[in-house]
């Protein structure tokens, strides 16, 4: 039984089974540090459930029906098969990107229809560079707008509004806002740095993307800032119906793919500030999904700070 206006994890065993071979800094372990972490007694008050799986035509709803058919045709029998020059698949991988998908269905389904107060989905593969038609950067389906998607089909909402503080900017979730009125998109992200998309000019079809580039080592400050001065601004006048976020960890100062240098204190500010946010404007209706975080210890502690902030009453 899940207890009302509280917050929500939806996470599935076969998640950790995804594994894209020894020294892949996208490992199993990253979710079994977090799920550990989240088992501390002031997560106590924290619902769980298991993610259920998306169907093809739920994803089909951001990807092309033949490109998911020909991502879940990849999946090997035995071993593992690249599909990307980044991305590889087990024989586990087709069930985990179902249930990763699945939980921000569950997710938005929870929230919308208020039998929970906010959710977190810790699944993985991540999504955010997933791309309408191609698989990139560890990423096979891009999970959260599979979840903005299903709000806007199923539940009625007019504007979904994803924030997206990983370090890396997710050109996927970018590419499927652009012409889209509907969809908002806003990240903060290290540049230079890989995909290389997101500058302050790319802004949509409806000045519906936002995009604050920051520089290497630029840490705390310069990261506020661009919420307190471009995002929250932004998401304001936007004004959504239900508010998701990309919530990955690898801008911590002891990643090993980036140089953001931000802190767990940063992490519960964020948090803070977007469910502040939501309960201003949409109700309280706020949906997270991990992303990235390659350091194991910073991500499960940034990531047990992010379920306390969303947990805060």
């Amino acid at each position: 039984m899940i207890r009302p206006m509280s917050t929500l994890l939806i996470t599935h065993p076969a998640c950790i089974l995804h594994d894209m071979g020894h020294g892949h800094p996208e490992q199993p372990a990253r979710l079994e540090g977090i799920l550990e972490a989240l088992e501390g007694p002031e997560f106590d008050g924290l619902n769980r459930a298991e993610a259920g799986r998306a169907t093809l035509a739920q994803i089909a709803r951001c990807h092309p029906m033949a490109h998911v058919e020909q991502v879940m045709a990849a999946i090997p029998k035995e071993g593992l098969a690249a599909i990307d020059a980044d991305t590889a698949a087990c024989p586990d991988t087709g069930e985990a990107a179902l249930r990763a998908a699945g939980a921000l269905i569950d997710a938005v389904d929870a929230v919308m229809t208020g039998k929970t107060r906010n959710a977190f989905c810790a699944v993985r593969p991540p999504g955010h560079h997933a791309e309408p038609d191609k698989v990139m950067g560890f990423c096979l389906f891009n999970n959260v707008v599979v979840g903005a998607e299903h709000a806007i089909a199923e539940h009625g909402a007019q504007r979904v509004a994803i924030v997206d503080f990983d370090v890396h900017h997710g050109n996927g979730t970018q590419a499927m806002a652009f012409d889209r009125p509907d969809l908002m998109y806003a990240s903060t992200h290290q540049m230079p740095l890989y995909p290389g998309t997101g500058r302050m000019d790319e802004t949509g079809v409806a000045n519906n993307i936002v995009n604050v580039p920051l520089e290497p080592m630029s840490g705390s400050g310069p990261f506020r800032r661009a919420y307190q001065e471009h995002v929250f601004p932004a998401i304001r006048s936007f004004h959504p119906d239900l508010l998701m976020v990309s919530a990955g960890f690898d801008a911590h100062h002891a990643d090993p793919l980036a140089q953001l240098m931000l802190t767990e204190d940063d992490y519960s500010w964020i948090t803070q500030q977007l469910v502040g946010l939501s309960e201003e404007i949409c109700s309280g209706k706020l949906v997270s999904t991990l992303e990235g975080g390659y350091d194991l210890s910073a991500l499960a502690r940034s990531t047990a700070r992010h379920v306390q902030g969303l947990m805060a009453l």
